[in-house]
């Protein structure tokens, strides 16, 4: 009895091993046969023993496809064409969720980064042609009061020809981007911008404010140049300054009267009357003590460096803490190229300890007195645009005393002479609100007009 007892078990845990062996080839077959199936959908199959013994092994974050490789340098890529440098850099220096198989990704973004770079550095953005451009201007000189002068806005003289606004300014050696104010605004978010100069200056930060707007009225914009000392000086018309804060993204852009880019200060403070101490080998007090506060800096100095104004000013110049004595700084071209190769190089050595700032000297813009200067009849009636050519051609700045200066340095040389030399017909003119009879400014632009370019150019350096 025993014997058959044991045999009759054995016959029915046959059939029992036989079925477990069939369930775990058909288990196995399906495992083998739903590729398309995650991870995740097949563990739920099995059961909670064998998930429990294999979950250590999955790891979904560490396999990362081709595909998703490719992705990746698309999308720095697009950072490349579309973000600001600050953003690039965080873009190629952000540490990527999967810390097993980036090393090729990384790789690639930064290749593109540097790719970028070398490309912006090549580019001689003062070398290439002006061209027609239907889409010009960038903003429309009849609504752009709250930040463009009355006396700049040709459309609200008597001017009747503005061909002069349908032109762009095309590089030989690369594609300048589109202006976008929305993108301009992205990019310089949390940012402060600065224009330092002279008159020419104010109408290059004048621009910019128009461009960023689209020159519609902005109520949201906060005037925050009190933060910077631009305030109403007692008994003054005007502020040295304006600054302005869109507070959307934290971008200030503002602009700093300094028509020499000097140290000036009064030689006795209680008489009105007083000479003014004209340092030449030390930089303008506003640029010393808010540079901190910069991300974005542009120089330009230039038109103030006669005797006429010198005098006018009341300026004596001084050297080394003293009244010049030295016989070659009596011409006033010498006493401008120390004073600009001073505060370039000044503004070299601040650099390292403002590592997110990024300094530019601005070219001089020309005249184009024809017959006679301003006070001796001299015009520009020309109205024909590009009347004497189309393109600069030379690879070399025809500003030489700014070009030398940022030469070897970290400050970027913004080069807007010999495209400008070719725009004669873009000047105010005739065409002041306040015309004087026999008198023509061909110093200042139309606006819209040139500077929007210059700002092009500096939106495209950034």
């Amino acid at each position: 009895m025993k014997g058959g007892s044991v045999n009759v078990l054995r016959g029915r845990q046959l059939p029992l091993t036989l079925m477990a062996f069939v369930c775990t080839t058909i288990l196995i077959f399906i495992w083998e046969k739903t590729p398309g199936v995650p991870s995740s959908s097949r563990l739920e199959m099995l059961s909670p023993e064998l998930l429990s013994s294999k979950a250590p092994f999955i790891n979904s974050e560490t396999h990362t496809s081709v595909a998703e490789g490719e992705e990746e340098e698309i999308t720095v890529k697009e950072k490349l064409e579309s973000s600001s440098p600050w953003d690039i850099t965080s873009a190629v220096s952000e540490k990527p969720k999967d810390r097993n198989s980036n090393n090729s990704s990384t790789a690639a973004r930064e290749e593109l980064l540097t790719q970028s770079r070398k490309i912006n550095e090549a580019c001689n953005y003062g070398k290439g042609k002006w061209v027609p451009d239907k889409s010009r201007p960038l903003y429309s000189g009849f609504t752009c009061k709250q930040w463009l002068s009355a006396m700049w806005a040709c459309r609200l003289t008597q001017r009747l020809d503005f061909t002069y606004e349908s032109y762009r300014w095309q590089p030989d050696s690369c594609d300048m981007p589109n202006f976008d104010g929305s993108k301009f605004l992205t990019r310089m978010k949390h940012k402060t911008i600065a224009m330092v100069g002279d008159s020419l200056g104010r109408q290059q930060f004048q621009s910019l404010m128009c461009m960023v707007t689209g020159g519609e009225e902005r109520p949201d914009v906060e005037d925050v140049g009190w933060e910077y000392g631009l305030v109403v000086p007692p008994g003054g018309k005007r502020p040295d300054g304006w600054a302005y804060r869109f507070p959307a993204t934290n971008t200030t852009i503002l602009y700093y009267w300094s028509a020499s880019l000097c140290a000036v200060e009064p030689l006795n403070a209680s008489d009105p009357n007083t000479e003014y101490a004209m340092h030449l080998d030390r930089p303008a007090q506003f640029l010393s003590h808010y540079l901190d506060s910069f991300d974005v800096l542009v120089l330009n100095t230039g038109h103030h460096w006669n005797r006429g104004k010198l005098r006018a000013n009341r300026w004596i110049m001084y050297v080394d803490g003293k009244p010049n004595t030295r016989r070659n700084l009596a011409d006033m071209g010498s006493a401008k190229n120390l004073t600009v190769h001073s505060v370039v190089k000044w503004l070299d050595l601040q650099l390292p300890h403002h590592p997110r700032l990024k300094a530019f000297f601005r070219t001089l813009s020309p005249r184009h007195f024809f017959n006679g200067d301003w006070n001796t009849g001299g015009s520009c009636d020309n109205t024909i645009p590009l009347a004497g050519g189309n393109q600069v051609v030379e690879e070399r700045s025809s500003d030489v005393v700014a070009e030398s200066a940022v030469r070897g340095t970290r400050v970027k040389l913004l080069d807007i002479t010999g495209l400008s030399s070719l725009r004669d017909e873009g000047h105010i003119s005739r065409y002041s609100i306040k015309a004087t009879e026999g008198v023509q400014d061909c110093l200042h632009w139309c606006l819209p007009g040139i500077p929007d370019t210059w700002n092009e150019i500096l939106f495209a350096q950034l």
